[in-house]
């Protein structure tokens, strides 16, 4: 074992040893320790559907109903926001369906939960409750005035019924000051009119909530009473329960087994570009017993091997799989390290297993991750960097790239994209967007095509209503929460829309024949 020499500064000892513990052993067993705290919560209330929040949480259970993406950085200090473009009304919707959910998520050492659990899930549920409140107060106001013989008095008490009490309260964990909880009650009343601005459909979610949304923190200290659980339909409101699988101690923890001894990482799952040498979520949990009883010895190569199996496995299917040299981590640990030949997976490549698609209401457009070998819809536009095997005038092939790498990828692609479109969705075809992942470039060309070519309400008009209006940022923000409404796992890049705004708004739109 090496060691730093007397001259090396705090700071580089420090890296040092972080980089000692956190070795992909380590990563992996406390997230596999961590996942059986969040596995008994679940149990507690079976029926309510577990999602995970984005990208952490996906690591922390082998099976999640559904996922979510609450960004801690909206519900940083200096940085508080009400994001419209991840409203993720699904989950509101499927909270009114099932009586409530539970979100995972986890955060580093020092800390019982992440910002987006402390703060920005709060903020998320008080303007959707302020928002149907004023629906339904819209509802009932014009009931009163228009008074029309077809609303019977039974109609109008179970309205009046449904609508009082409803609480648009702000519910902040006891950790959040005084200060900050007046910093964001100031600024509810205009986000909830940004939110009401966005197109977003209240009525329906108005529709499915019965009980305002309400959220609920439980940690690792958290003490139940497992004869004294509550039952979620007897609370008088919907449950958002907010599960935080990793140990708040912020004291450094060294564990051991019979066989071997490892140190725990708090918030293990997050940022797993840095540490999980392209091991998914899905093959970790498809591989946990091999991982965990490998020990940290033969752990890299484990990993290493089940990576590179998978390689092979979407290669001989036609995915993208390119082979990318990864060098040993440079710790001060005893492992057996080697120089070996792994995937680089961008985004969610990580799967191949689903290739669901999402279609876009009556407008006959689906969007989704570029199929292999099956082709649901009548034309489609491939935006993955991978070609398909299929009729070049039933298939568009643009290799877009994302906009971190070029400023101007999408912005040079989208005139073919539009064109291509127009001349299938004139003639009744169905079409398919579809990128690597089916969350970021697919959807902005679908938003393009969408605001250019449809009304606000999701008709084919041939371009005419787009001819007549001057585009804002706020009416393609409508335009976008239209699509994010079908297509649930939607992120696009604020790059990437904003090439999509740039082409659409500044008189660069040719005259599509």
């Amino acid at each position: 074992m090496e060691f730093p020499s007397e001259r090396t500064s705090i700071y580089k000892v420090s890296r040092i040893i972080r980089r000692k513990e956190n070795t992909l052993y380590n990563a992996l067993r406390s997230i596999y320790e961590d996942s059986i705290f969040v596995g008994e919560i679940s149990q507690l209330w079976p029926e309510l559907p577990l999602l995970a929040n984005l990208r952490c949480g996906l690591w922390y259970s082998p099976k999640f109903h559904s996922n979510c993406y609450f960004k801690s950085t909206d519900g940083h200090t200096n940085n508080l926001s009400f994001s419209t473009f991840r409203l993720n009304l699904h989950v509101a919707l499927l909270a009114g369906q099932k009586g409530g959910v539970m979100i995972v998520d986890s955060t580093r050492k020092g800390k019982r939960f992440p910002d987006s659990m402390s703060k920005t899930i709060p903020i998320w549920t008080c303007v959707l409750n302020r928002a149907i409140s004023y629906h339904r107060a819209r509802l009932d106001e014009y009931a009163t005035l228009k008074n029309e013989s077809n609303i019977s008095d039974e109609l109008t008490s179970n309205i009046e019924q449904d609508y009082s009490g409803w609480d648009c309260s702000l519910h902040l964990p006891l950790w959040v000051s005084e200060t900050e909880k007046a910093m964001i009650e100031a600024r509810l009343e205009g986000w909830t009119k940004e939110f009401e601005a966005s197109g977003a459909d209240i009525a329906s979610i108005s529709l499915s909530l019965r009980k305002p949304l309400r959220p609920l923190w439980i940690s690792q200290k958290t003490v139940i009473w497992l004869n004294e659980v509550p039952e979620y339909d007897s609370w008088d409101f919907t449950p958002v329960i907010l599960i935080s699988a990793s140990s708040p101690s912020s004291t450094f923890q060294k564990l051991s087994t019979s066989e071997f001894s490892w140190n725990y990482i708090a918030g293990a799952g997050d940022d797993e570009e840095s540490w999980a040498r392209s091991l998914s979520p899905n093959l970790f949990w498809k591989n946990v017993y091999d991982l965990i009883s490998s020990g940290p010895d033969l752990c890299n190569q484990k990993v290493a091997n089940i990576v590179e199996k998978d390689r092979v496995y979407r290669a001989q299917r036609g995915e993208n799989a390119p082979q990318v040299s990864v060098r040993p981590s440079k710790c001060l640990v005893s492992t057996n390290t080697l120089d070996v030949d792994i995937p680089s997976l961008a985004g969610d490549e990580k799967s191949s297993d689903n290739y669901a698609i999402s279609w876009l209401g009556s407008t006959n457009i689906a969007v989704g991750r570029t199929p292999l070998d099956k082709f649901p819809a009548d034309s489609i536009i491939n935006c993955h960097k991978v070609s398909l095997s299929m009729d070049s005038e039933a298939c568009l092939h643009l290799p877009i790239v994302d906009s971190k790498f070029d400023r101007f990828s999408l912005l040079r692609n989208l005139p073919s994209a539009l064109d291509f479109a127009k001349t299938n969705l004139r003639h009744g075809k169905t079409l398919l967007v579809c990128c690597n992942n089916g969350e970021d470039i697919s959807i902005c060309v679908c938003l393009a095509i969408f605001t250019l070519l449809y009304t606000d309400a999701g008709h084919f008009d041939d371009g005419n209503s787009f001819k007549e209006t001057r585009l804002t940022k706020l009416e393609l923000r409508k335009r976008l929460v239209f699509i994010c409404k079908f297509a649930i796992n939607a992120r696009p890049s604020r790059g990437n829309l904003k090439q999509v705004f740039n082409y659409l708004s500044q008189g660069t739109v040719p005259s599509l024949s």
